[in-house]
């Protein structure tokens, strides 16, 4: 079956009724912009704007920061069945979306689908920037984490295993992951895209230092 509008619609009621009362920076909102950024540089990078749209829309469904304990099944592939798209094309898809997440600095990307990377670096723009600021800061609240502490370092993470069970300082995400995410952008539309969000980054982190040294 193809992905048409109706489809899309579907997906996104599903979607926003589930992400809407999120509090970790991750809720409908960030679904919305990481959507409209995908299909952004979907125009210049020349993808399938519909398969786009379906993995930005289900990106975070099945993310693992996010499942409730007693999810056991893929809430992505359940909805795109449901909705009537092939078991093939479902399970390309899941794929795809298992790949999105950011998992740790040492550990490579592996996403060999164009729509997948163009996805991607939509999920990684919104990690970035002012709005990749106040989700961090979002998500360490709602997590019970710290602002900073100058005596809990930031770790370069090796491995998946690693990176899931940091529990750090806020402002450690912006070493381990944030600053990062400029070079790891895949497609030249995201990295033009990530250049000013990166250097606010780090304007930030001077002005956050500078107070925090009394200046």
């Amino acid at each position: 079956m193809v992905i048409d509008a109706k489809v899309i619609s579907e997906i996104e009621a599903k979607v926003k009724r589930h992400m809407e009362d999120d509090s970790t920076g991750h809720d409908w909102w960030h679904i919305d912009r990481v959507r409209r950024n995908a299909l952004t540089i979907c125009r210049q990078e020349h993808g399938d704007a519909a398969r786009v749209e379906m993995i930005a829309l289900l990106h975070d469904v099945d993310d693992w920061k996010l499942k409730a304990e007693s999810q056991s099944e893929s809430l992505a592939r359940h909805w795109l069945t449901a909705a009537g798209v092939s078991s093939e094309e479902a399970g390309t898809l899941c794929e795809i979306i298992e790949r999105i997440s950011f998992k740790g600095h040492g550990v490579a990307d592996e996403m060999p689908f164009l729509d997948g990377k163009i996805v991607q670096d939509a999920d990684r723009l919104d990690a970035i920037g002012a709005i990749g600021i106040a989700r961090c800061f979002a998500y360490g609240g709602a997590k019970g984490r710290a602002i900073y502490d100058p005596e809990d370092a930031p770790e370069l993470h090796q491995s998946f295993e690693d990176y899931k069970t940091k529990s750090g300082p806020s402002i450690n995400h912006f070493h381990e992951k944030l600053l990062h995410l400029k070079d790891r952008m895949h497609t030249p539309t995201a990295r033009k895209m990530a250049a000013e969000r990166h250097d606010f980054l780090e304007q930030f982190l001077d002005q956050f230092q500078k107070e925090w040294s009394g200046c």
